[in-house]
């Protein structure tokens, strides 16, 4: 099976058995080598923006997240019927071709397949692609317009650069988790990581950023690019203000709990019958804050007349506040406040995230349909396009559901498909 750059893929073309695809990217095809989820977020934005994406897995294993659970999709009568919900939140959209990159015809499948894309992304350790020939260096001598995106832990140089990583480790090696927590002094204080893979969802963020900035560019010179993108590089740079207050105070920021370290009341206060949140973000808000709760005097206050006076004097203003919002019921409170335009919300759980009007509205959740479940539950993309508007028709694809229809595509017949999978390439 020899490598060829010829017969490039007709635009928007998908197989038979599939949905055609629509939107932005419906033109644009990735090939996906991620796994876990740094690389596979991107890829699913891709997805969701019409691109056919065809994501590599190991045959009879796939991505690891596949096993990562409970919970697992259930069929309508209860039963086990797919995978994990990690795997699913994160793999909307794509088509599974299963190849063992380790044998040379794997990794002829995969020249194949980059000689007809315009993007590959992966997220092994720096150098494991290499040993396979399926490195940038080698898939952009097959396809010079291929724009090759390396997602890892530390990046492709650097004294760690051949350390493997995790969302939770570079949470913690990256300051996230220094200013994440109550403080040390307070009930339940200590470092604290986010609530989800936020280095891994930030990480994918910023491929699906490069990669379209070199799409882009590709449409001025027709070359390619090489993007090297690493997580530890990606939580430093969104340390945002935080980092920015150590280099122009050198004060090391420091864990405060939910208190903003800028801009004051911006805190969780207790009502008479639960919590919530404020969050003012200008003198104007704070008068009318003052005004609601019958204290309009503390507007005029020097110690929280400005922003930086609250912020100097957080501590008796919190108490101040606290005492007064304990008086006060919170729905009627959010009601008070909302009228006025002072920026407040209840803390939901995540059932009453998917229940609020709102939500409902925009329709954030859709079921999909699935070929052994029925369905599958998804949380889709928060893009909106008026004049292409997004269409989500494809659940996340069952280990190897696509190989056959891949493998065509590249002129395989069924014995030469049949040959490969005795073999266990595919």
């Amino acid at each position: 099976m020899a490598t060829t750059a010829e017969s490039p893929r007709a635009a928007g073309s998908a197989d038979s058995s599939q949905p055609q695809r629509v939107g932005p990217l419906a033109h644009i095809r990735v090939l996906d080598m991620g796994r876990i989820m740094a690389a596979p977020w991107a890829t699913q934005i891709f997805a969701d923006l019409g691109a056919d994406v065809i994501k590599i897995e190991r045959p009879g294993v796939g991505d690891d997240t596949r096993g990562w659970g409970p919970p697992f999709l259930k069929s309508p009568d209860g039963a086990t019927a797919g995978d994990a919900g990690y795997f699913l939140s994160v793999n909307r959209g794509k088509r599974s071709v299963t190849v063992d990159i380790t044998k040379p015809e794997g990794q002829e499948i995969i020249h194949r397949l980059a000689a007809t894309a315009d993007v590959a992304i992966e997220n092994f350790k720096a150098g494991t692609l290499e040993r396979y020939r399926l490195d940038a260096a080698s898939l952009r001598a097959v396809n010079p317009r291929l724009v090759y995106c390396s997602v890892t832990g530390f990046g492709q140089d650097g004294p760690r650069h051949e350390q493997a990583a995790y969302d939770f480790a570079i949470q913690a090696m990256g300051g996230l988790m220094s200013v994440t927590g109550e403080r040390d002094d307070l009930p339940g204080g200590g470092p604290q990581k986010v609530g989800l893979p936020i280095v891994d969802i930030m990480t994918g963020m910023y491929a699906a950023v490069a990669v379209l900035a070199a799409l882009t560019r590709r449409a001025e010179t027709g070359q390619g690019e090489t993007i090297d993108l690493a997580m530890l590089d990606v939580q430093a740079a969104v340390l945002a203000n935080q980092a920015m207050n150590w280099m122009l105070s050198g004060r090391t920021p420091k864990r405060g709990g939910n208190r903003h370290p800028n801009i004051q009341p911006q805190d969780v206060f207790p009502c008479a019958d639960g919590h919530l949140v404020l969050a003012v973000g200008n003198d104007g808000q704070f008068a009318r804050l003052c005004s609601v709760l019958e204290r309009s005097e503390w507007a005029s206050d020097e110690r929280f007349s400005s922003n930086a006076a609250r912020v100097r004097n957080n501590a008796v203003l919190t108490a101040l506040l606290s005492e007064r919002f304990r008086m006060v019921g919170r729905a009627e409170l959010i009601k008070a406040l909302d009228a006025v335009g002072v920026p407040c919300a209840p803390i939901n759980d995540i059932p009453q995230v998917f229940d609020d009007p709102q939500i409902r509205h925009r329709e954030m959740r859709r079921d999909l349909p699935h070929p052994v479940a029925g369905t599958v539950p998804q949380v889709v993309s928060p893009l909106r396009f008026a004049d292409e508007p997004l269409r989500f028709d494809r659940a996340p694809p069952l280990l190897g559901q696509h190989t056959r229809d891949i493998l065509a595509e590249l002129g395989l017949d069924d014995a030469a498909q049949s040959e490969l999978a005795a073999r266990g390439v595919t």
